[in-house]
């Protein structure tokens, strides 16, 4: 329901030493510039936004964020005006990183926020707080692809779905996922709050693409860094090499040394995948790579990161990236080929090996 320029929408954002600024101020400049551009862009009379965004922050001194960018907040958490929206933006911490205490004060501003009725929301890794307040016990949830996985350690209770952009957790809480995934959220903003015409010009003005495509098309499939245990560690300098053999994870148990049964469960326990989960992941992140930078047919793509069977490998690669191969070939491909283009330099003939970095 659109509101009045007399009564604008209170809309807090949470700023903090490890924001990063884009999405801070990517986010205040969505809502400032809803109706306001536009009129602005056809010559009429400037119409006020109907939004208030405001950097809230634990004090009013300027400090420095993540990325170096100097940010002063217009309040403090005791000062602001009770906000109709609460979000919090991405924030630069490590994935499992612990911050319910250096965030104390943030976490119990933003429950209490939540209890007064206002709508709260995250973006991307900003869910890492939020998960901190509870709000999300017991509910689906998203953020960057890269987090989910710990925050499904620390927080349990709740549903992580790294493949969706956009998430309405239970009651006034919304959620966007990985990375530039908040415009979704200012988007969705400005459509509930102003109305679907105004979010849509805002889209117009901006370029921004309302259609979704799963972040896990996006996402690494290898992240998540060499195992704490050294003989895991082997074992996956190994795999990073020889993933394309056949049989690798027997090749990998006669590696360690150890007893199959032994081995599967210690591999678990230091990965959070099982052996032959962890060698698919390494076979579908080359084959995107290749992907992206070649032509090679999908069924020789599939048999070169060792996969004999193509049709499996199609069903594989659809449930762990959300695509089929030929619809990811599509999008990134063209997209690998226009970054080539505008970089001056022709693509890569075929993909080197993406792993070695991970060798000793």
């Amino acid at each position: 329901m659109a509101e009045s320029a007399a009564s604008p929408i209170t809309v807090a954002l949470l700023a903090t030493p490890d924001s990063t600024a884009s999405t801070l101020y990517g986010f205040l400049d969505c809502l400032a510039s809803t109706r306001r551009d536009w009129s602005l862009l056809h010559g009429q009379p400037l119409v006020a936004s109907p939004f208030r965004p405001l950097l809230v922050g634990r004090g009013r001194d300027t400090f420095t964020a993540a990325n170096g960018v100097r940010i002063t907040p217009d309040a403090t958490l005791a000062e602001c005006p009770a906000p109709q929206v609460l979000c919090i933006t991405d924030l630069v911490v490590a994935p499992g990183e612990p911050i319910a205490d250096r965030y104390a004060e943030e976490v119990r501003w933003v429950r209490e926020a939540h209890g007064r009725g206002a709508l709260v929301c995250s973006a991307c890794s900003g869910a890492v707080l939020l998960a901190c307040t509870g709000l999300l016990d017991g509910l689906d949830a998203t953020s960057h692809w890269a987090y989910c996985d710990a925050l499904r350690r620390l927080h349990p209770r709740t549903r992580w779905h790294p493949e969706r952009g956009l998430v309405t957790a239970g009651e006034r809480l919304l959620m966007a996922g990985s990375g530039v995934a908040w415009h979704l959220l200012a988007l969705a903003l400005i459509a509930r709050f102003a109305g679907p015409q105004e979010a849509m010009q805002v889209a117009r003005i901006y370029l921004m693409d309302p259609a979704e495509t799963a972040a896990t098309a996006y996402a690494s499939l290898t992240h998540g860094g060499r195992a704490a245990d050294p003989l895991v560690a082997r074992c996956q300098a190994w795999a990073a090499q020889h993933y394309p053999s056949e049989s690798p994870v027997a090749q990998m148990v006669a590696l360690s040394g150890l007893a199959e049964r032994t081995f599967k469960r210690r591999f678990t326990q230091a990965t959070g995948m099982t052996p032959l989960e962890y060698v698919h992941t390494l076979r579908l992140e080359e084959a995107k790579q290749m992907l992206e930078s070649g032509d090679a047919p999908v069924e020789a793509v599939a048999q070169e990161v060792g996969y004999q069977d193509a049709g499996f490998f199609g069903r594989l690669f659809r449930r762990h990236v959300g695509l089929t191969p030929a619809q990811y070939r599509r999008r990134f491909g063209q997209l690998s080929r226009r970054l080539h283009d505008l970089q001056g330099s022709p693509r890569l003939a075929a993909p080197s090996r993406h792993f070695d970095t991970l060798a000793p």
